[in-house]
Protein backbone atom coordinates (compact mmCIF):
# COMPACT_ATOMS: atom_id res chain seq x y z
CA UNK A 1 0.00 0.00 0.00
CA UNK A 2 0.94 3.44 -0.08
CA UNK A 3 2.81 4.77 2.33
CA UNK A 4 0.77 8.02 2.50
CA UNK A 5 -2.96 7.79 3.19
CA UNK A 6 -4.98 9.16 0.35
CA UNK A 7 -6.92 11.49 2.58
CA UNK A 8 -7.06 12.82 6.37
CA UNK A 9 -8.57 14.30 8.81
CA UNK A 10 -7.64 15.62 12.14
CA UNK A 11 -10.67 16.17 14.42
CA UNK A 12 -11.23 17.74 17.95
CA UNK A 13 -12.86 15.79 20.26
CA UNK A 14 -15.69 18.05 22.00
CA UNK A 15 -17.04 17.56 25.21
CA UNK A 16 -20.42 16.92 24.28
CA UNK A 17 -19.02 13.54 22.00
CA UNK A 18 -18.68 11.85 25.10
CA UNK A 19 -21.17 9.75 26.89
CA UNK A 20 -22.35 8.79 30.70
CA UNK A 21 -19.39 6.59 30.18
CA UNK A 22 -17.03 9.65 30.02
CA UNK A 23 -15.32 8.51 26.72
CA UNK A 24 -16.44 9.37 23.22
CA UNK A 25 -19.44 7.90 22.05
CA UNK A 26 -19.30 5.19 19.78
CA UNK A 27 -21.38 6.51 17.12
CA UNK A 28 -18.89 9.47 17.01
CA UNK A 29 -15.92 7.59 15.65
CA UNK A 30 -18.30 6.56 12.82
CA UNK A 31 -18.92 10.48 11.85
CA UNK A 32 -15.95 11.03 11.77
CA UNK A 33 -15.10 7.88 9.57
CA UNK A 34 -18.03 9.30 7.21
CA UNK A 35 -16.47 12.80 6.88
CA UNK A 36 -13.06 11.55 6.30
CA UNK A 37 -14.59 9.22 3.42
CA UNK A 38 -16.45 12.42 1.93
CA UNK A 39 -12.90 13.68 1.74
CA UNK A 40 -12.11 10.66 -0.48
CA UNK A 41 -15.38 10.76 -2.49
CA UNK A 42 -14.92 14.61 -3.13
CA UNK A 43 -11.61 13.64 -4.14
CA UNK A 44 -12.96 11.32 -6.79
CA UNK A 45 -15.69 13.15 -8.11
CA UNK A 46 -16.34 16.89 -8.57
CA UNK A 47 -16.30 18.76 -5.08
CA UNK A 48 -19.87 19.20 -3.80
CA UNK A 49 -21.14 16.23 -6.16
CA UNK A 50 -21.36 13.40 -4.35
CA UNK A 51 -25.27 12.71 -4.90
CA UNK A 52 -25.68 15.19 -7.62
CA UNK A 53 -24.58 13.30 -10.43
CA UNK A 54 -25.76 9.77 -12.60
CA UNK A 55 -23.14 7.45 -10.74
CA UNK A 56 -22.73 8.36 -7.30
CA UNK A 57 -21.03 6.07 -4.53
CA UNK A 58 -22.88 4.99 -1.73
CA UNK A 59 -22.00 3.30 1.59
CA UNK A 60 -22.77 -0.51 1.60
CA UNK A 61 -21.45 -1.99 4.40
CA UNK A 62 -19.06 -0.70 7.32
CA UNK A 63 -17.44 -1.87 10.83
CA UNK A 64 -15.42 -0.64 13.25
CA UNK A 65 -13.25 -2.33 15.87
CA UNK A 66 -13.06 -0.09 18.86
CA UNK A 67 -9.13 -0.44 20.65
CA UNK A 68 -9.12 2.11 23.37
CA UNK A 69 -11.68 5.17 24.57
CA UNK A 70 -11.34 8.35 23.61
CA UNK A 71 -11.52 11.34 26.19
CA UNK A 72 -11.85 15.01 25.73
CA UNK A 73 -9.80 17.04 25.42
CA UNK A 74 -8.04 15.43 22.36
CA UNK A 75 -7.60 15.24 18.48
CA UNK A 76 -7.90 12.61 16.41
CA UNK A 77 -6.26 11.76 13.42
CA UNK A 78 -8.47 10.27 10.86
CA UNK A 79 -7.22 8.48 7.76
CA UNK A 80 -8.84 6.89 4.97
CA UNK A 81 -7.33 4.46 1.98
CA UNK A 82 -8.57 2.47 -0.51
CA UNK A 83 -7.54 -1.27 -0.02
CA UNK A 84 -9.48 -3.06 -3.10
CA UNK A 85 -10.95 -2.36 -6.30
CA UNK A 86 -13.64 -4.04 -7.84
CA UNK A 87 -15.64 -3.72 -11.06
CA UNK A 88 -18.91 -2.46 -9.02
CA UNK A 89 -17.50 -1.25 -5.62
CA UNK A 90 -14.46 0.00 -3.42
CA UNK A 91 -13.53 -1.42 -0.39
CA UNK A 92 -11.83 0.92 2.04
CA UNK A 93 -10.16 0.97 5.57
CA UNK A 94 -9.98 4.02 8.00
CA UNK A 95 -7.49 4.61 11.20
CA UNK A 96 -8.41 6.64 13.91
CA UNK A 97 -5.48 7.92 16.12
CA UNK A 98 -5.44 9.51 19.74
CA UNK A 99 -3.13 12.42 19.62
CA UNK A 100 -3.05 12.73 23.09
CA UNK A 101 -2.52 8.91 23.86
CA UNK A 102 -0.23 8.94 20.53
CA UNK A 103 -1.84 5.50 19.88
CA UNK A 104 -4.42 3.95 17.24
CA UNK A 105 -7.74 3.80 18.57
CA UNK A 106 -10.68 2.02 16.44
CA UNK A 107 -10.25 0.82 12.87
CA UNK A 108 -13.28 0.74 10.53
CA UNK A 109 -13.63 -1.12 6.89
CA UNK A 110 -15.99 0.05 4.67
CA UNK A 111 -17.42 -1.15 1.59
CA UNK A 112 -18.57 2.01 -1.12
CA UNK A 113 -20.71 0.90 -4.26
CA UNK A 114 -20.87 2.59 -7.24
CA UNK A 115 -24.86 3.88 -7.82
CA UNK A 116 -26.65 5.03 -10.22
CA UNK A 117 -28.65 7.70 -9.43
CA UNK A 118 -31.10 8.57 -12.44
CA UNK A 119 -31.36 4.42 -12.59
CA UNK A 120 -32.07 3.45 -8.98
CA UNK A 121 -29.94 0.74 -9.34
CA UNK A 122 -25.67 -0.59 -9.09
CA UNK A 123 -23.38 0.74 -11.72
CA UNK A 124 -19.52 0.10 -12.53
CA UNK A 125 -17.19 1.95 -11.15
CA UNK A 126 -16.52 4.77 -13.29
CA UNK A 127 -13.08 5.23 -15.38
CA UNK A 128 -12.19 8.29 -14.19
CA UNK A 129 -12.44 6.92 -10.07
CA UNK A 130 -10.06 3.96 -10.85
CA UNK A 131 -7.84 6.35 -12.82
CA UNK A 132 -7.15 8.59 -9.97
CA UNK A 133 -7.44 5.83 -7.76
CA UNK A 134 -4.59 4.40 -9.81
CA UNK A 135 -2.48 7.92 -9.76
CA UNK A 136 -2.44 7.93 -5.11
CA UNK A 137 -1.74 3.64 -5.31
CA UNK A 138 -0.39 2.85 -8.39
CA UNK A 139 -1.39 -0.78 -9.51
CA UNK A 140 -1.58 -2.13 -5.62
CA UNK A 141 -5.27 -1.90 -6.16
Amino acid sequence: MHQKPKVQLDVQVHWSDMDAMQHVNNIIYLKWVESTRLLLLEELMEKGTAGAVEISPILAWSDIKYIAPVTYPDTVRVTFDIVKLEEDRLHGIAHLYSTKQDRLVAISNNTLKAYNMRLLKRAAIPTRWVERLREHYGDSI
